[in-house]
């Protein structure tokens, strides 16, 4: 997989790479990187770990750099981008410390969380899923009370009923109103959501309902309403990742070896990945984040990086045995 970081860079150059296709393996790119930036920014961080390389060090230096745009963007989603793109860089913890402050002023006491925000457009007063896993960590590093509010916020909407919703409105007469995007069995809801309340044990001795956010397969369907439909390798990295984080590395190897066996190609491609099922868009496809949390799951459980308590630094002695 660290082999395809590096003709990934090759290929999209400047670029932050978003999807690609299963069969040539060509990159759909972004030039700010989205929200999916710091996910391209960790691979490179991962290589540059594993090779130790004076080039590859500077490719993931000046592409986290190249992020620094994103800290006082509006959005909930600088949690997925600075977190994942800095937890495992050398020197950018002033990069890290701009865009925690910077969630921080964005922090509604009221609402008790950071609104999704309106970088992407839509509204601004939305609880998204996927604007907490990053965001936890990432704010604990300023304000612990913040992160374990903006946190319980979120366990509270997404598993307060049935059939769980994703994604909440606030309105200040109404409320909260559920959303129906994404659909009640998108198969990342609780991947992003288990990855939030594994990142929220060390640093802030909360607990959440991580069994009840685990998929009845392996490698979920990309909505469990569509039984005929794709299944979402990303969602199951993610979950393999928080797995480990939770010390659950019996059921993590379980889901890592299915990932490995049935659907990662010989030249380090995760294929099988749903950007988005409603919009048919890259349904089963290589997709950055799930190249990202595979291969950070790998690099957990073989030694190359530390588990979170005890910080990002590197293991000693180059690559693992």
């Amino acid at each position: 997989m660290l082999g395809r970081v590096a003709v990934t860079r090759a290929e999209v150059g400047d670029r932050f790479p978003l999807f690609a296709d299963p069969a040539d393996g060509r990159w759909t790119t972004t030039g700010r990187g989205s929200w999916t930036g710091g996910f391209w920014a960790g691979l490179l961080w991962l290589r540059a770990r594993y090779t130790g390389a004076p080039a590859d060090r500077e490719a993931a230096r000046l592409r986290t750099a190249r992020l620094a745009g994103w800290a006082e963007a509006d959005t909930a989603t600088r949690g997925l981008i600075f977190w994942y793109g800095t937890a495992l860089a050398e020197g950018e913890l002033g990069l890290r410390e701009r865009a925690a402050r910077a969630c921080l002023d964005s922090f509604d006491p009221e609402l008790g969380l950071v609104p999704w925000g309106s970088a992407f457009g839509g509204p601004r007063l939305l609880a998204r899923v996927d604007g907490v896993p990053g965001l936890v960590p990432l704010l604990a590093t300023v304000d612990a009370e913040a992160a374990v509010s903006h946190l319980r916020r979120h366990l509270d909407l997404c598993l307060g009923q049935q059939p769980r919703r994703w994604s909440w409105r606030h309105d200040p007469t109404a409320g909260w109103t559920a959303r129906e995007d994404p659909p009640p069995g998108w198969s990342r809801g609780p991947a992003w959501l288990l990855l939030a309340v594994a990142e929220a044990v060390h640093p802030l001795g909360v607990a959440g309902p991580a069994d009840a956010l685990l998929p009845d397969d392996l490698v979920p369907l990309a909505d469990a309403a569509r039984p005929d439909g794709p299944r979402d390798t990303s969602a199951a990295a993610i979950t393999a990742t928080a797995l480990l984080v939770l010390g659950q590395r019996d059921q993590a190897v379980a889901v890592l070896e299915e990932l490995v066996r049935s659907h990662l190609t010989d030249d380090g491609r995760l294929l099988d990945g749903c950007y988005d099922l409603t919009s048919a868009t890259a349904v089963q496809h290589e997709l950055i984040w799930g190249d990202f949390f595979l291969a950070y799951a790998l690099a957990l459980l073989t030694g190359l990086v530390d588990p979170p308590e005890q910080g990002p630094s590197a293991a000693p002695g180059g690559p693992p045995r």
